[in-house]
């Protein structure tokens, strides 16, 4: 079956798609317009700032509205739709995982920053105005630096490492979003383990398995990372695939649940309704047509 979305890598986004560079920052007050599709999948990380207007992303059908001094988190493999821009000054830095941990080759670097993965939780963030300002310095020396004749690789890296810093800073200054570190490499890894195998509807048991720890030891930390049991996060992870291919496949709710390894469509759509509170049909026709593949 055909891809129902389109991987851009960064080169282009500043159209230039054979260009393999891992970093680049874009003002949208100078940028062209990226030859891409609307809705479409990044191979990379993107951290879209507002410093004036209104913007408006959607990410896997929910929409979410950026203003001034606002910052807008896109993840690998999400479906992102540009949906509107109104006078927008602020601009985005893209830059892929391998980029970020080139010559450092510990990963949980990278778990650690849990707002970058944001499937399970808010994808923007609102800095106090002092944070925010120092934020955008931090980017803007970023591109001063690619805008040399020559940029030196590991000067980009530390810059985006601070970046980094600072933004996750600001997401601990608040008590609520703070994880033990141990819970947090652990959901991580079943995350990554999800987005391979959440096709084969695999329970609990068999994700902890594979991750050596028992399942009350599994559930216990994804209810600490998500407020949900391990359960609903499978379930949540099936469900968002079901609406991507109702809304962009002309797939039945029959193929679409045996691609999800319900062999029975009718609990599946049960499953479905209960968290959406649609049914696949009601689904289909509810969600504006604009969404759909032209």
């Amino acid at each position: 079956m055909q891809p129902l979305f389109r991987h851009y890598s960064i080169g282009h986004f500043i159209n230039e798609p054979a260009n393999p560079t891992q970093l680049e920052v874009t003002f949208f007050d100078v940028m062209e317009e990226p030859d891409v599709e609307e809705t479409h999948k990044h191979s990379f990380y993107e951290i879209i700032w507002i410093e004036e207007g209104k913007s408006l992303q959607v990410i896997d059908f929910r929409e979410y509205e950026m203003s001034r001094g606002s910052l807008f988190f896109i993840s690998p493999g999400q479906v992102h739709r540009f949906e509107e821009w109104k006078r927008v000054k602020g601009g985005s830095i893209l830059f892929t995982g391998d980029f970020f941990l080139q010559n450092h080759g510990n990963r949980e670097q990278l778990f650690e920053l849990i707002f970058l993965d944001n499937v399970y939780f808010q994808p923007d963030l609102r800095p106090d105005k002092k944070s925010f300002s120092e934020i955008i310095r931090t980017i803007h020396l970023i591109a001063e630096e690619k805008k040399r004749p020559d940029p030196t690789p590991s000067i980009l890296q530390s810059y985006l490492h601070i970046l980094m810093a600072q933004i996750k800073r600001c997401v601990e200054s608040d008590p609520s979003n703070i994880v033990a570190r141990p819970y947090l490499l652990l959901f991580k890894q079943f995350q990554r383990l999800l987005e391979t195998h959440f096709p084969e509807n695999l329970t609990p048991g068999s994700y902890a398995g594979r991750l050596h720890i028992t399942p009350h030891h599994l559930n216990h930390v994804v209810k600490q990372v998500t407020g949900k049991t391990a359960t609903e996060v499978i379930r949540e992870r099936s469900v968002l695939e079901a609406k991507r291919l109702f809304m962009y496949s002309d797939l039945s709710v029959t193929e679409i649940a045996a691609q999800l390894n319900y062999f029975d469509s009718s609990y599946f759509a049960k499953i479905f309704k209960a968290a959406t509170g649609m049914s696949p049909s009601e689904f289909r026709m509810n969600i504006s047509v604009s969404y759909r593949r032209k």
